[in-house]
């Protein structure tokens, strides 16, 4: 048994606040123990190369816990309901309903919770359904890994990994765990999902040097999450489950998520309307309950007031919006996690995308084939092909690239026109590999293909034109920097080179000797290459007045060369080293200014998304790798595909089914009509209300009775509310899509300063026309059936001003339902006069004289809201 072992971990995770933290000392802790020799290293870690005992494994399992990173828990049924009564909106309402009902206005407490129930219900079952629609946090794809116990190697359950344990990595394995790498043999790891890197990195024993300062970059460490593409090694286990590099990112997002834009935009509008209704509410009250001594019908009153002040549809309404909205994406295959994010894609006015598996395709793929001048060459391609085709070794990324050329198979009859003869292995040390085939003639052909300068130092001639000529010093050096020029645009590339020998009867062994007076064919050149999409997408984003920036961790290199490919300029890269240097308000300044950011931690590109935030802007974050869910989470509307690992997934608000960028276009577009409606609704009811309310305040003060009874202003509010319950399935004007829209409260309050007593102005010539015209002093029923039946037909009519900035009915006509829901309320409101009901509301028939009265008001109504409503545009804009 070892002894005295330090203890490796604590067991609980690290919690939201303190996990940067956390995370820095990790990294720190990182960095000394791949820089200490291994004895120093074992030492530390109480560990040996014979691997720990299994009674000290079991001790440190009881200190450190299991191998399993942090999931986000889902909600269950009722904290997803309480989360969506959690709405200061909501709440309101329910205040109110809960004060009707306890002053016996049931009626009020009715219309309220029908609202808030609505509101409320479609909110819920349609987040749900998203929910169990899309992908959640998976199980590891590996379970077991091989371990070094008491000394003889064992398959162990995953889960069961403590730090220091020694275990055996080989091709096709998931790394387990953090681990330091202590012999490797050509050990070469795929860790795309961690970096954004799409080529295979080296792992070595040997200790880093201190100029390596991101730990991603450390040769001689693997961290969970990669997975080993080629070669062996020996570990040691440094961190498990939460204190792994994966771990710490995934602990850092359960939890509670921040508001964003959207829920901070609903959330200042309703603490507006309660700053209004704790204005007036009182001051109705108490102008009522001195005028006429009689404090509970004023109290009565005050309610409805409040009521009527408040939009109790909101809640619905934007629910409806969302989920139209939803559903409009779910017929594009995207999933839309969370409603509110439909809102926030279409505020997004920067939109920050990883590069591997976004903005390129996310594998290797053979993209230049080139002769030695640096000409297109498709017999450099065919002998390629040729070379991956009969090799029998481990095929890696680059043969895969080749073979995905399957048209040469039929073309070459790779089996039939090529015989195979035999082939000398890739190693380490050579950097190449060579296969000889022999064609239908007899002849043999040794192809062989491997690192640039390995394989030109054995050619002695080159082959030009089709012709074979002597190597001469200056052509060479060309030809060696054509492939520097290739390497220094992002590209890998390997050199062909051929020798032809006649064949003999026996079979003919080759060997490593044989690889000598080579003939120089060409280049072949791989890269990750931009999508076919990627570049139209983002001229449709520009388009929309969303600016797109890059953030990878991959190197500048090749970053610089894919954006140039799409049309990103490139010229000004911030890398992430030089992040590390600014604080929190330079790094603002930078990021602003900055399209193209390279060598990227997790923790990088989470600070770029909060300072873009800080200076104002919506911001959309689009990744698919372990590395990018962080900035996903922290973005205000995080985006990622189907293909994308889980994590990054479940830190995303949308989910692309379809791995094609043109659907965020789409997706901007759907928000911004689904945004549109909403402020609609908002500008319609929060002005309306106010300019009503404003005209009870003044009426209050000078008549000797009620304006309007508690139960005609909730009826009148109902009615009201019903004529915009089809606002979702409104058009927006084209010109309103064409830029981000936020929410502007200022902007908000204005216009219902501005618009909302226009309203008031015709609410006091309904009261003189009442008073006046129709001697109401002393008959307060036909003076309440009158300003009911006007308030209405005015709020009803202002629907259509104020959803377009255009000239309504001429230049922009509102959707039929919508139409039709205003004629069918204007129809009931006047029916309502005369029905069986009229006498339960206190109304009386209106003279035939009102009505042609009416007929003027609501033109000059309109005529004069719409020439404020464009004064209002063009001095404070849309």
């Amino acid at each position: 048994m070892q002894t005295g072992t330090k203890e490796p971990a604590e067991k609980s995770p690290p919690s939201n606040s303190t996990t940067a933290n956390t995370s820095t000392i990790a990294s720190a802790q990182l960095l000394e123990q791949a820089r200490a020799d291994p004895d120093t290293f074992l030492k530390e870690l109480g560990s040996q190369l014979g691997g720990l005992s299994e009674t000290e494994a079991d001790s440190r399992l009881k200190q450190v816990g299991t191998n399993e990173i942090a999931r986000e828990k889902r909600q269950s049924a009722l904290m997803r309901l309480l989360g969506t009564v959690k709405n200061p909106l909501v709440l309101l309402l329910m205040a109110l309903g809960v004060l009707s009902f306890l002053t016996g206005d049931l009626r009020a407490t009715v219309v309220i919770f029908v609202m808030v129930v609505l509101g409320v219900v479609l909110r819920f079952f349609q987040e749900m359904r998203a929910d169990n629609a899309a992908e959640k946090l998976q199980a590891m794809v590996s379970n077991t890994a091989t371990l070094v116990r008491d000394g003889k190697e064992a398959e162990v359950s995953l889960k069961m990994l403590v730090p220091g344990d020694t275990v055996r990595l080989a091709a096709g394995d998931m790394v387990p765990a953090d681990v330091r790498v202590l012999s490797a043999k050509d050990l070469f790891l795929n860790q795309v999902a961690l970096t954004g890197e799409a080529l295979p990195v080296e792992k070595k024993a040997a200790p880093s040097s201190p100029d390596v300062q991101n730990p991603l970059e450390l040769p001689n460490i693997c961290f969970l999450g990669s997975d080993v593409e080629s070669g062996s090694a020996t570990a040691v286990v440094i961190h498990t489950g939460n204190r792994t590099y994966f771990g710490s990112l995934a602990a850092s997002l359960v939890g509670q998520r921040q508001l964003t834009s959207f829920d901070l935009g609903i959330n200042k509008f309703t603490w507006l309307m309660i700053r209004f209704i704790a204005v007036m509410v009182p001051a109705v009250f108490l102008i009522n309950g001195l005028s006429r001594r009689n404090w509970l019908e004023a109290f009565l009153f005050a309610m409805a007031v409040a009521v009527g002040l408040t939009p109790e549809m909101l809640p619905m309404i934007v629910t409806v919006n969302l989920s139209k909205g939803a559903l409009a994406m779910a017929r594009k295959k995207v999933i839309v996690k969370r409603l509110n994010a439909i809102q926030n894609f279409g505020a997004m006015d920067v939109l920050c995308t990883d590069k591997t598996g976004t903005l390129t395709q996310g594998k290797i793929v053979l993209e230049k084939h080139l002769d030695a001048q640096g000409d297109p060459s498709e017999r450099v391609l065919q002998y390629g092909y040729l070379n991956s085709y009969h090799h029998t070794g481990l095929k890696n990324l680059l043969d895969e690239a080749i073979l995905d050329h399957e048209e040469l198979e039929e073309r070459l009859k790779a089996k039939e026109k090529y015989r195979k003869i035999d082939e000398i292995p890739f190693d380490f040390v050579r950097r190449r590999m060579s296969v000889v085939v022999e064609d239908e003639t007899g002849l043999n052909t040794l192809i062989c293909k491997g690192a640039v300068s390995e394989v030109m130092s054995l050619c002695t001639r080159v082959e030009v034109k089709g012709e074979s000529i002597e190597v001469l010093p200056e052509h060479d050096a060309k030809r060696r920097q054509l492939a520097d020029d290739l390497n220094g645009q992002g590209f890998r590339v390997i050199a062909l080179a051929y020798k032809q020998m006649p064949g003999g009867s026996d079979e003919p062994v080759y060997s490593v000797k044989d690889e000598s007076d080579l003939i120089l064919l060409g280049f072949l050149a791989f890269l990750d290459p931009p999508k076919d999409t990627a570049a139209e997408a983002l001229k449709q984003l520009h388009s929309l007045s969303v600016d797109v920036k890059v953030l990878t961790g991959d190197n500048e290199i090749i970053t610089a060369y894919i954006c140039k490919e799409v049309g990103i300029p490139a010229e000004h890269l911030l890398l992430g080293s030089q992040i590390d240097a600014m604080n929190e308000t330079e790094l603002a300044v930078a990021a602003n200014a900055t399209s193209v950011f390279a060598r990227l931690a997790p923790a990088h590109k989470e600070r770029i998304i909060r300072a873009l935030q800080s200076k104002g802007h919506v911001l959309g974050f689009m990744g698919d790798g372990i590395n990018d869910a962080p900035a996903l989470k922290a973005a205000d509307v995080g985006i990622s595909v189907n293909s994308a690992v889980d994590i990054a997934k479940e830190s995303s608000d949308i989910i692309l089914l379809e791995n094609s960028l043109l659907v965020l276009q789409q997706g901007v577009l759907e928000g911004r009509r689904v945004f549109g409606n909403i402020v609609k609704y908002i500008k319609m009811a929060a002005s309306s209300n106010f300019g009503n309310m404003f005209s009870v305040v003044g009426a209050s003060a000078f008549l000797p009775f009620l304006p309007m009874l508690p139960i005609q202003v909730l009826t009148n509010n109902l009615l009201y509310d019903f004529s915009q319950t089809t606002i979702p399935t409104d058009e927006v004007d084209a010109d309103w899509l064409t830029r981000p829209r936020q929410w502007t409260i200022g902007k908000i309050m204005r216009f219902i300063l501005f618009i909302g007593p226009i309203s008031s102005i015709f609410d006091y010539l309904t009261f003189f026309m009442m008073l006046y015209v129709f001697n109401c002093w002393h008959n307060p029923t036909l003076f309440r059936t009158g300003w009911f039946v006007e308030s209405l037909f005015t709020q009803t009519l202002i629907i259509h001003v104020i959803r377009t900035n255009k000239i309504p009915f001429i230049q922009s006509r509102a959707s039929w339902p919508l139409i039709l829901t205003s004629l069918v309320i204007v129809a009931a409101g006047a029916w309502l006069t005369v029905s069986p009901l009229a006498n339960t509301l206190g109304f009386v028939p209106l003279p035939p004289l009102y009505w042609l009265f009416l007929a003027i008001m609501l033109l000059g109504y309109a005529m004069l809201t719409q020439v404020v409503k464009t004064w209002f545009i063009r001095r404070f804009g849309e």
